[in-house]
This record gives structure tokens, C-alpha cells and sequence, in this order.
């Protein structure tokens, strides 16, 4: 099972139904989908470059990329986090982790306003 994403340049509704025809009678195609950014997406057990091939009769078409079709993944269910209570928040440091919190260190920079050596005509 291979997914397949192909770059189509068509101009109008009639091309682009002709495209998803076309793809959709390739053999080994399970299903066929198409963005808006006119990319065409075939997933089934294909030849990437047959399926060029024959999209090529109608329109320009370059391949975008070729992988496994990724099934569906199941949601696991994620333990519920025990909130913490406001008491617990007290001995805290204000910066998380183990760093110590230090202040910020501001440096002095001078600017001399009138460089030696500089001339303005």
C-alpha cells in the first residue's frame, strides 16, 4: 500500500474532473483525493510512474512523494494529571527546573558622539 502525492497544473473544472477519472481508473487505486494547492493524492498498490504516465496525456504532472499509506492511529487515552493545590506553589522558586534564578546582568556601553578621526563635509 503505497500513497502517492502528484503536482498537477489543470486550468479548469473539465480538466480536473478528467484527472480524478483518469487516476481513479489506474488499477490497484483505492482512493484519490485532490487540495486545493493542486495536489492529487492516490493511495492504493500503484506504479507511481504509470500513474505519471497516463496523468501526463491530460496535464503536467510531477511527483511530490512517494511512502507507505499511514493507517489510521488510534487515540490512547492519556491518564488524568492531578492538579496541583495552591499551597504546593508556595516553597517554589520562580524559575522552573533545577538552574538557580539569578537577576539579569546589564552591562554599560558607551557611545561617543564624536568619533576622532570622522569628518562630515
Amino acid at each position: 500500500m503505497k500513497k502517492v502525492v502528484l503536482k498537477v497544473d489543470f486550468h479548469d473544472e473539465k480538466c480536473r474532473q478528467k484527472i480524478m477519472k483518469t487516476a481513479s481508473g489506474i488499477s490497484g487505486v483505492e482512493s484519490v483525493a485532490m487540495d486545493k494547492d493542486q495536489k492529487l493524492t492516490v493511495t492504493g498498490d500503484i506504479d507511481p510512474v504509470v500513474a505519471v504516465r497516463k496523468l501526463r496525456k491530460l496535464c503536467h504532472t510531477d511527483i511530490v512523494s512517494v511512502g507507505p499509506a499511514k493507517e489510521p492511529e488510534k487515540k490512547k487515552e492519556e491518564p488524568k494529571k492531578e492538579e496541583k493545590k495552591p499551597e504546593d506553589n508556595k516553597n517554589q522558586s520562580p524559575c522552573p527546573g533545577s538552574w538557580p534564578c539569578y537577576p539579569p546582568c546589564y552591562l554599560p556601553v558607551y557611545i561617543e558622539e564624536e568619533p576622532a578621526g570622522c569628518v562630515i563635509c
